[in-house]
Parts: C-alpha cells; structure tokens; sequence
C-alpha cells in the first residue's frame, strides 16, 4: 500500500493512504501511447515470424529469405558435396571419408558411379578427349583432379572438369607426400556415396574404350585392380629395408604400377591406415619409391583375396630407362594402335580368361590429341 506524508493544522505529521486506481491511472495516462506502440510492435514481429520464418514452405508467404535450407533427413546424408572447396585439413578429412554403413543393403535407389581421379601437375592437355568419353554418360560418374597448389584451372563453364578440383598439396615424385595426394583424393571420392570404383590417372592417360564397357567391366568385376609382384631383383626386394620388420617381412614385400584402379571398400582401407603408413613413411625412400610399393604391400598382406594383380592402364617400358615411353603425335595411328594396345592381351578376369585386360593407357603427349580426336570414333568407339 502506497502513503504520504502531510502536515495538520495543530502542526502534526499525519499519513494518508494512497489509493492504488489513482496511482495507476497516473501510470497510464503517462506512459500508455508508449505502451500502446510497443504492443503494436510486438503483435507485428510475432505475426511476421510465424509467416515468414517458421512457416517457410507456406504458398502464401511470397516472403523468401536470404538463408540456405539444409537437406535434412536422408537427403543431408546421401547428397555428395556441392563444390569440392574445403578447408579441412588431411587428418579430419581421413577420418569423415572413412566412415562406411555396416549395413550393406542401401535404403535409397543408389546408382554406383566410377570416380575418375586425375593426378597431375597442373593443365589436362587432353581434357577433350575426356571430354566426348564422358558426354552422354552424366549420373555415372565423378572427377576429381588434384593439381600443384596455386594452379588454377581455366576450363570453360560447360566442361565436366569445371570446378573439379580438390585443396591440395605439393606431390613429390617418390615420396610419401606422392601416396598422401592419391589418398587425398581417393578421401574426397569417398565423400560421395555413389562412388563404388576409383580409377587413379594422369594428366598423360587416355581411355582406350567408350565409357560403357569400361563402366560395364569395372562394375562386374569382384576384384580390385592392382599390381602385386614379387620382384627379386634390385628394384624389387633390393629396395626393402629390413627395419620394416616385423611388420614387414622380406617375403610379403611386393612392386606395383602407381596407376590403379579399387572398390569403395578396399578406398576405405587404404585411407584408414596408419599402421603400415607409418613403416613406409620412415624406411622406404629413393631409391625405394614409395609409390610403387606401398599400396601394393599392404594390399597383399591384408586384403589379398581381393586384388586381381594387374592394373589396367598400359604402360611401355619397352625402350629402356627409368621412364617409360611417351607416345607422340607421330605415333598416333589406327594401326598401331590396334596393334600395341587394343589386341594381344591375355588375362584372368573373375575367374576366366580374357582378352580385355587394359581399360587405359599412358603416357600420351599433349602433341597426341589431335590424331586421337580423330581416331577415336573408329577405334576407341567414342566421339
């Protein structure tokens, strides 16, 4: 109860109680059109929230907001990554890439695609015979390229390879920084579900057949495709390193081609591995070369039973030397090729005897494109 204080007549203090109506009308009649206008501001912005923020998808609201809706449920998962921009470092990539469903049976209609994963320096001279291999064959498959850092690509808006490459690093011939760069972008592919088969290339690869049957022949394959060998010379066992023991043993040492091609399993193993990383990483060094043996020794201690032995891009190490031979445009004709890379090959494939047993070939010289371009239609069947 509000009071005052006043004075009598006699002189004496005496106290009277205010009435609470009248002090509230005070209140009122002072204050109310700011009341009155913070009520009406009120009223407004509640309305306007539940029209326009939390009832986006209302058809009465032409309200549209400057905000990006996230896919939720299934879709936030399934969906592969809009750009292939990212800052994350080696480490937290490795670890998202290798998350794989225990359960096997896929609850959404998934159409496997092959990943094509280009290892290069910087341009793509052949970019155009790609090109016309992918055109036509969209839903089927992903490109991924990691390049020297600071390169930028200047591909037009309409190419497949726009907007295709992935953050990288600096690759050295012969080192493990050469092996993190193919795990790197064997980590982005995995970032995409449909991915099933991962295809390792140069910027100097070419395909040998149109997109269907090298599509077909991955996809009903059971094996994964790479080099195992048992080298007993000076370039094969002659590079282990007996501190790789006992880890390593001499006898379980294999060679490789660097060019490969694995199921999303076996792409998942190899991302995750620390333990045989580590041994190559300190013991193998020029004049061991990492690349040619650390995939393939790991592979043929731990998943054996699902590696075919042969990697499908040709390489022709026939002339000699520490590089193999590089096709030029002089060399580019219907005969020969027929001849040197599309007959005489015998292989197994799941279990049979086959004639196919090369799906690329390498290394073809940016003077090459021209005469490809023009045979491909006859001899690769595509174009």
């Amino acid at each position: 109860m509000l009071s005052r204080v006043f004075h009598n007549e006699d002189g004496k203090d005496s106290t009277q109680r205010i009435q609470p109506r009248g002090y509230l009308f005070s209140i009122v009649k002072y204050f109310g059109p700011f009341l009155l206008l913070a009520a009406g501001f009120f009223t407004f912005g509640a309305r306007y929230f539940d029209t326009h923020i939390l009832n986006l998808q209302s058809p009465r609201s032409g309200f549209l907001p400057c905000i990006t809706v996230e896919p939720s449920g299934m879709n936030r998962l399934i969906k592969p990554p809009s750009s292939l921009s990212h800052n994350m470092s080696d480490e937290e990539l490795f670890w998202i890439a290798s998350f794989a469903p225990q359960v096997k049976k896929y609850p959404f209609n998934r159409v496997p695609k092959v990943a094509f994963m280009f290892l290069t320096r910087g341009p793509l001279p052949l970019f155009p015979l790609w090109e016309k291999f992918f055109k036509g064959n969209e839903g089927l498959y992903s490109i991924y390229v990691h390049s020297l850092p600071g390169y930028e690509p200047n591909y037009p808006k309409e190419s497949v390879f726009y907007k295709r490459q992935i953050p990288s690093q600096v690759a050295e011939w012969g080192r493990m920084s050469i092996c993190d760069a193919e795990r790197r972008l064997l980590a982005n592919a995995l970032l995409d579900l449909s991915n099933e088969h991962f295809v390792l290339l140069s910027e100097s690869c070419v395909p040998l057949y149109n997109f269907t049957i090298i599509y077909k022949y991955l996809q009903r394959s059971r094996f994964s495709f790479m080099g195992v060998f048992d080298d007993r010379g000076p370039h094969g066992r002659g590079r282990y390193n007996p501190n790789m023991a006992p880890l390593i043993s001499l006898n379980q040492w294999r060679k490789g081609s660097q060019w490969f091609e694995v199921s999303r399993d076996i792409a998942i193993y190899i991302i995750q591995d620390t333990k045989y990383y580590a041994k190559f990483k300190e013991f193998c060094r020029p004049p061991c070369y990492v690349d040619e043996h650390y995939f393939p020794t790991m592979l043929h201690i731990e998943k054996s039973n699902l590696i075919a032995n042969i990697s499908l891009t040709f390489v022709d190490w026939s002339r000699g030397g520490a590089h193999p031979a590089t096709f030029g445009k002089e060399d580019i004709n219907e005969e020969s090729m027929k001849k040197k890379l599309l007959s005489g090959w015998e292989c197994m494939y799941n279990g049979q005897h086959s004639s196919l047993c090369v799906l690329f070939a390498r290394k073809f010289a940016p003077s090459s494109l021209e005469p490809l371009l023009k045979l491909a239609p006859a001899v690769l069947g595509f174009g």
